[in-house]
């Protein structure tokens, strides 16, 4: 589900026990990323999210800059 950066705001804003996932590289995600965001790059999001996000059930806030990663992150994520 694709969501507007006001809707996260809002999200973030009044409730708890999210995940706010960076998908960017490493490079792009050390020059600034949202306060509490964990970075795993789109491209290892398969390698990386079993260990990284343990909870299936949990809301995660999945972002990138332009939103084309974050999508195919996503996507991948469902399919888990």
């Amino acid at each position: 589900m694709n969501i507007t950066a006001e809707e996260a705001k809002k999200i973030m804003d009044t409730q708890k026990g999210y995940i706010i996932l960076d998908v960017r590289a490493q490079e792009e995600y050390d020059q600034g990323h949202i306060p509490g965001a964990i970075v795993i790059p789109h491209t290892q999001i398969e390698d990386m999210a079993e260990a990284n996000l343990p909870r299936k059930d949990q809301l995660i806030l999945v972002y990138c800059r332009s939103g084309c990663r974050s999508k195919m992150a996503a996507e991948k994520l469902v399919e888990m």
